[in-house]
């Protein structure tokens, strides 16, 4: 039976981070808003709470009732959290005259369990804007740093059958040097964890649910060609065999030749497996739009037209296979709801209820980085696993302005030219993503005694871990020198190559 974590969330930037560094220590974790606890939190081996950006102060200040939780599981609570439980037990928390925020170096108090292995002065990062200047009478303080008496205290011994313990400081992000070694401790020596989570055990629970679950009847899945659709199509057809059927849709916004290089691959994977030419529907549509909300919902819109069409070609399927992962979860049922939107998320929308389908996600509990473990688990090969994210949308969001099929085929050319050199160069495994966008912009140029007027090509490169930031590619001159030249000479209609050094924030990383 594998042990579980949960992690109330109350809006931290932080919170999925905690889970990230929990399954790095292989314990299952999941995150809760605060206000939905579910109703076995309490056969769970932990609780944390999260941190904030609200004031405990505040009037309407997020709050859950303690007391269905104080003493009756071992529980973590971090900054927010650990104001809370100050206040909510008897201590006191007051408005800082300033924003604690930054490095500091931790004081150890009195020895503890959760210290184990960590030396005094140890880096922790604050960021908080209250302070906590009394602790309950219950509690005592275990640590301290130069300018805060209360970074961190826990319950006294004997005075609940579970131990609390509360930080000011946040241990999950890396300027926390000990951060993990922090959060090992507690999982093991307060809250007694099997670190047994591994993608092993997960597929191995996976095949088993998902067998009980589908049973007899078939799956249908859209294959995307990048590694979540794939590690999703993998473990369903470990666990059902040809009861899956696989469904890949050549758009006509893939990369150069990648409809049959993945054809190509999937068939050496055993799927079971209808390719589409669905070129002429999405082109068709998509001609001259530029506004790229329109190009997003166009594309939607179509891609379920296209799929409602060849499902129906197979009348004995009664399940959708997704490649949904955890980011996609939470996001849907956070603190607030859903983020504001940026842009439309590609994943298609109202396709189960128009398919009148059921829905299995087997990736839906995992983050991008455990994909790909449990992707390696499955003996899925290398080249497919370490493919660069590409965007749902396609080159319709990397050809900025109108969309034509001569637009689309010199972006496809340019990024073709890039991509093959960064894997000549040993380069693609070192960034996280890269590509070309085309821009709706001319200039004037010279080819010989030719004077031209053709199209600009920005080339993107970026660094990061999971996306949400990124910093762009410090890329070889000498690399970027080639590849441009390349990319003018072979090209005909891009005279001009400019390279994007912007991070993200504030930028994004594709444009549109």
């Amino acid at each position: 039976m594998t042990d579980k974590v949960i992690i109330l969330d109350f809006g931290s930037q932080y919170t999925q981070l905690i889970a990230r560094r929990l399954r790095e220590l292989n314990v299952y974790t999941e995150i809760y808003p605060y206000n939905k606890i579910p109703k076995d939190a309490l056969d769970m081996k932990a609780i944390i709470l999260s941190g904030s950006p609200f004031s405990v102060k505040d009037e309407n200040a997020l709050r859950i009732d303690l007391q269905t939780l104080v003493g009756k599981i071992p529980i973590l609570a971090v900054c927010y959290g650990a104001q809370m439980m100050a206040e909510e037990l008897g201590g006191n928390v007051e408005r800082s005259d300033k924003r604690e925020y930054g490095k500091a170096q931790l004081k150890f108090v009195t020895d503890d369990p959760v210290f184990e292995g960590i030396g005094d002065d140890s880096q922790i990062w604050m960021s908080h804007g209250d302070t906590i200047a009394n602790i309950p009478e219950q509690f005592e303080v275990i640590a301290k740093t130069k300018d805060i008496p209360i970074a961190a205290f826990k319950s006294k011994k004997g005075h609940y059958p579970n131990d609390i313990y509360c930080l000011q400081f946040h241990p999950e992000v890396t300027h926390s040097m000990d951060g993990l070694k922090l959060l090992d401790n507690f999982i093991t020596k307060v809250a007694k964890c099997n670190k047994n989570w591994t993608p092993a055990s997960f597929v191995e629970e996976s095949i088993a649910q998902i067998r009980e679950k589908i049973g007899e009847e078939q799956v249908v899945l859209g294959l995307s060609g990048g590694v979540d659709s794939t590690v999703a199509a993998s473990l369903l057809k470990r666990a059902i065999g040809d009861q899956l059927i696989c469904v890949f849709i050549d758009n006509g916004l893939l990369r150069k030749d990648e409809f049959s290089q993945v054809m190509r691959d999937y068939e050496v994977m055993g799927f079971n497996l209808v390719g589409v030419d669905a070129t002429q529907d999405f082109l068709g549509e998509l001609e001259g739009v530029s506004d790229p909300e329109k190009k997003r919902k166009t594309i939607g819109r179509v891609f379920i037209e296209v799929f409602d069409r060849e499902a129906q070609k197979l009348p004995n399927v009664k399940w959708l296979g997704q490649g949904t992962i955890y980011p996609d979860v939470i996001e849907s049922v956070s603190v607030h709801g859903p983020s504001v939107t940026i842009k439309s998320h590609h994943n298609v929308g109202g396709l189960p209820e128009k398919l009148n389908l059921k829905i299995i996600e087997p990736l839906r509990m995992l983050f991008k980085d455990e994909v790909r473990r449990v992707g390696k688990e499955l003996d899925i090969p290398e080249h497919i696993l370490n493919r660069h994210p590409f965007p749902g949308p396609g080159l319709a969001i990397r050809v900025l302005g109108p969309l034509s099929k001569e637009r689309i085929r010199l972006c496809q050319e340019a990024d073709a030219i890039f991509i093959n050199n960064l894997k000549k160069e040993g380069l693609y495994s070192q960034v996280w993503q890269a590509g070309a966008i085309l821009l709706p912009v001319q200039s004037v140029g010279v080819m010989g005694d030719e004077r031209t007027y053709e199209f600009t090509v920005a080339l993107r490169c970026v660094n990061s871990v999971d996306g949400m930031t990124a910093e762009w590619s410090n890329l070889p001159h000498a690399f970027l020198a080639r590849v441009s030249s390349e990319i003018i000479n072979q090209v005909k209609g891009i005279n001009r190559v400019v390279y994007d050094i912007s991070t993200k924030p504030p930028a994004t990383i594709e444009w549109e």
